[in-house]
């Protein structure tokens, strides 16, 4: 078993479950989750193609983070995933952990994984990244956004 493991592109554990949510509701969405004592973590207005503010709050002691995604401009593609979801926020997309960024997008795209970026590229906090598609396969459809991101120096 541990053989087969070491085949797998490194994934570590669950990163952060992203959440979409409408403009100007961000601030109101960030105090909910502290009331449920969750711990802000960092706040960055991530241009480019994103164009989104994010928030990351932690989940207890753990690793695992919960991302507020607010869309800066129409364009943003969380402002179109709003309007593809009738108007409201809700799960943007799940982000996996990786160690090695380059060996799991290797790895993914030899396995016939749809992904949406050419090469990792630069995220918030000095991480690096790249997304699955929601059809990730020819036969396996996830059905959501898929993030696999490695930690960087700044994080």
């Amino acid at each position: 078993m541990n053989e087969q493991l070491e085949q797998v592109p490194g994934f570590l554990f669950f990163d952060h479950v992203a959440i979409s949510v409408k403009p100007g509701e961000l601030e109101a969405h960030v105090q909910a989750y502290r009331a449920m004592g969750f711990k802000e973590m960092h706040r960055e207005d991530v241009l480019g193609g994103d164009q989104v503010r994010e928030v990351l709050l932690q989940v207890g002691d753990g690793p695992n983070l919960v991302q507020l995604l607010e869309p800066l401009t129409p364009e943003s593609p969380v402002a179109k995933q709003i309007e593809k979801n009738g108007g409201r926020g809700g799960m943007a997309h799940l982000a996996l952990r990786v160690a090695d960024i380059q060996r799991a997008f290797d790895y993914l795209k030899d396995h016939g994984f749809k992904i949406i970026d050419k090469a990792p590229r630069k995220g918030s906090r000095g991480t690096m990244v790249f997304f699955v598609h929601p059809k990730s396969t020819e036969t396996a459809a996830f059905g959501y956004l898929l993030e696999v991101v490695q930690e960087g120096a700044h994080a």
